[in-house]
């Protein structure tokens, strides 16, 4: 058997940079590592100092994707700590943007970052030419969801109007109708993205590893915005425990930290949330998660891009449920609560694209914040990612090194990880 050694540096069709190193002599696998070499962040120290008003603009900073999830659990951290209790319109309008948020990193991700895997090509701009129609409507799709992250959020990217208490403005009845009737009229061009990714998933391998899956969860919808943390291990837990769940420990090949709780390591993300929270899905999320062969507990990663699929579907059916309720009670002038200014400490989970997020500020009386920790999903794939690896490998390494490389590849870009976001803590110990 040949040896093989495989080093990807800066790995394409992700955000971020990290590497993959396996080698091999005699067909043994001797070394394989999913490594993040990017330059530690250090967002929490830029919290430090802040007033609590600035704290989501500030943090939101941390992912240019998850932008308006880390505003939300900012502003829910912040309102924990204060005490500040959301009209039943805010709660309905920020599960509004977190979907919104949800739809348009999914398709970015399945449309243009997995669809060319699955289609053996390098990037998405060979299938202008080969499958225009299909590249139009993944564009069409997510040009609908930046549009309704910019309706109910200022904008799509780091947004505006959300602020402790509530909003600073809220679309109007006429918009937020208008937008209704995009979200059903959008629904056929979902089913057609995902007849196109259905034909093609022979290309996603078959390949088990059992793990832990960690998500949000609640008991009466499929958790997203809110909730406890949830294991498939069993056990629930409030979210200011993140901390024995997480258990971040450092080690020596990757500049940000990797995470475990039950086991060696566990997966957060779609895949997570769908393993937790399926009896929960919309009935056209669940129909199409049958016509995938989809069900809990998926312990194949590389479907993790199907679960995004499937959240599309669950995303705008429950998309319209909450604008209805919006609409049955709407009101354009009470749309921030009051509050009072007040030391405390807050814990918020919520779930963004690719996985549960915690943000973590205390406060002193004057509002300003004296300590700050955000636990970011991509950090928390990491271990997994490196397990998975391990696993992988050794069924793969008789094939082709450019074939092992684009597998190990694809692997990593199921997780759909936001690398830089990642590395966000060091220790350095000085040796003289």
């Amino acid at each position: 058997m040949a040896d093989v050694n495989i080093f990807v540096e800066h790995l394409t069709r992700v955000e971020g940079h990290g590497n993959i190193v396996l080698n091999a002599k005699d067909g043994t696998v001797e070394k394989v590592q999913w490594q993040v070499s990017e330059a530690p962040r250090f967002f929490e120290s830029f919290a430090r100092g802040r007033t609590h008003y600035e704290m989501a603009h500030v943090t939101c900073r941390i992912c240019g994707i998850c932008s308006i999830g880390h505003t939300e659990a900012s502003l829910k951290a912040t309102e924990a700590a204060m005490g500040i209790q959301l009209s039943d319109q805010s709660e309905l309008l920020r599960r509004l943007i977190k979907a919104a948020e949800n739809l348009q990193s999914h398709v970015l991700h399945v449309g243009y970052l997995i669809a060319p895997d699955l289609l053996g090509v390098g990037s998405v701009f060979p299938l202008i030419e080969t499958h225009p129609d299909a590249v139009l409507k993944i564009v069409k799709l997510h040009r609908l969801a930046n549009e309704m992250s910019d309706l109910f959020a200022g904008r799509t990217t780091h947004p505006t109007n959300m602020v402790p208490g509530g909003f600073t403005s809220i679309p109007s009845e006429k918009q937020i109708k208008e937008l209704r009737q995009q979200l059903v009229d959008a629904v056929p061009t979902f089913n057609d993205v995902a007849e196109i990714v259905l034909a093609n998933a022979g290309a996603l391998p078959d390949f088990t590893r059992e793990t832990e899956f960690i998500a949000v969860t609640r008991d009466d919808e499929y958790a997203i915005y809110d909730g406890m943390i949830g294991s498939t291990d069993g056990g629930k837990w409030p979210v200011d425990q993140y901390l024995s769940v997480t258990n971040e420990f450092v080690v020596p090949y990757s500049t940000a930290k990797f995470t475990k709780h039950n086991r060696e390591s566990y997966m957060v993300g779609a895949l997570a949330r769908f393993n937790l929270n399926y009896d929960l899905l919309s009935p056209l999320a669940k129909e199409w998660a049958g016509k995938f062969g989809l069900a809990p507990v998926c312990h194949n990663p590389f479907m993790n891009s199907v679960a995004q699929l499937i959240e599309c579907f669950n995303d705008v059916e429950t998309s319209l449920a909450w604008i209805d309720q919006v609409l049955e009670n709407y009101d354009g002038k009470n749309i921030c609560a009051d509050y009072e200014v007040k030391a405390g400490r807050g814990v918020s989970a919520v779930d963004v694209p690719r996985g549960i997020l915690f943000h973590d500020y205390t406060y002193n009386d004057k509002g300003i914040c004296t300590k700050a920790n955000c636990i970011i999903p991509t950090n928390q794939n990491h271990n997994n990612i490196n397990q998975d690896f391990k696993a992988f490998a050794p069924t793969i390494i008789d094939m082709p090194e450019k074939d092992i490389e684009l597998l190990l590849e694809m692997l990593v870009r199921a997780y759909d990880p936001c690398i830089s976001c990642s590395c966000h803590y060091l220790d350095v110990t000085w040796k003289r």
